[in-house]
């Protein structure tokens, strides 16, 4: 099982990605950067590429709406370059309050865009005249739609891979059979290895009986908070807030996929309410509803027994990278967690 860990910056991004050689050095195996209406994800990647030697860096993730699917293969390949193959390009559809909101794109057809975006992607990775027909985007350019000089083009430069890995975010039943047919790898979020099979199992079964052999197996990247020790359960608190913005705050009342899974995995009474105060301004009662029994599912935060148990839970439901957070005080603590759920995952 490889450990990997979201780039959390608030103390400064420099100043974590000089301690990325520390995790490096301690086992970690990949870093993933998100991109939601901050910073961009790629010129961050790109940095840290440059100040790393073995880890692996991926988008965490780069939504298909915010740039066009042959810029997003070119910044792949780009990013696969000056890593020196080390990169894995994470595609999601975010959300409409980002991508219509931000962007000023409409949010539609979020499957058929992510399918299309990956041939695309493909095809200019394999270097060949980029032609595409399809129901959401047309390249080149019908002559009725624009100036008619358009002509199909090649990536100029040869990619170190003409098969970058692709991770597609995704949680929804027919997001994640997408996943499951076409991508490299599927990241989940408030994954729970015990309700994964009841809640995803379908999905990705349907979506593997049409996988072709050469993607290989998938990569499925779950997520969890890490502490490990005999008094570590106030930890547990810190995903409070987080796990209510997205249950309760993260779209619409109908429109929030979050919320989606929190009634799929039975919460449904709690899910509800949590919307409602949430979205009403009450965060710290919403907060305060969340399902312990959730937190405590979806962490690797306890005794080292706990630990240890919980990852043998996420390998067993199909987990083959956990992308951890680790919660120490100082620099050195979060060091040696990783390192000890490198040994533990071992």
């Amino acid at each position: 099982m490889r450990i990997g860990m979201a780039l959390n910056y608030s103390g400064g991004f420099k100043e974590t990605v000089a301690e990325l050689a520390d995790y490096e050095k301690a086992g970690l195996d990949i870093v993933f950067v998100a991109e939601a209406y901050s910073f961009d994800a790629v010129s961050q990647m790109g940095y840290i590429a440059a100040r790393t030697e073995r880890l692996q860096i991926a988008s965490g993730i780069l939504p298909v709406y915010s740039r066009t699917p042959t810029l997003l293969a070119m910044t792949a390949a780009g990013m696969d370059y000056v890593s020196d193959g080390r990169f894995t390009l994470g595609l999601g559809a975010s959300g409409p309050q980002v991508i219509e909101g931000f962007h000023g794109v409409p949010y539609t057809a979020p499957l058929g865009r992510t399918r299309e975006v990956i041939e695309i992607c493909r095809q200019v990775w394999r270097r060949e005249r980029v032609e595409h027909q399809g129901r959401h985007y047309t390249i080149p350019l019908p002559a009725d739609q624009g100036t008619g000089l358009g002509k199909p083009l090649k990536l100029i430069n040869h990619p170190v891979r003409e098969r970058i890995p692709v991770v597609i975010a995704a949680i929804g039943p027919k997001n994640v059979e997408l996943a499951a047919e076409i991508a490299e790898g599927w990241e989940p979020i408030f994954y729970m290895p015990e309700k994964a099979a009841d809640v995803w199992g379908p999905s990705i079964a349907a979506g593997k009986a049409k996988r072709a052999p050469e993607l290989g197996e998938l990569d499925v990247i779950a997520q969890a908070s890490l502490a490990i020790g005999e008094d570590v359960a106030g930890w547990l608190e810190l995903g409070r807030p987080m796990a209510a913005l997205y249950i309760g705050g993260m779209g619409a009342k109908g429109k929030n996929f979050y919320n989606d899974l929190a009634r799929r995995y039975g919460y449904e009474k709690e899910a509800e309410q949590i919307q409602e105060l949430y979205l009403s301004g009450k965060k710290d009662e919403a907060a305060a509803l969340v399902p312990q029994e959730l937190l405590e599912s979806m962490s690797l935060i306890g005794s080292e027994g706990f630990v240890r148990d919980r990852l043998q839970a996420m390998r067993e439901s199909g987990v083959t990278t956990i992308n951890v957070t680790p919660l120490g005080r100082t620099h050195d603590e979060r060091i040696r967690l990783i390192e000890k759920v490198k040994e533990l995952a071992s």
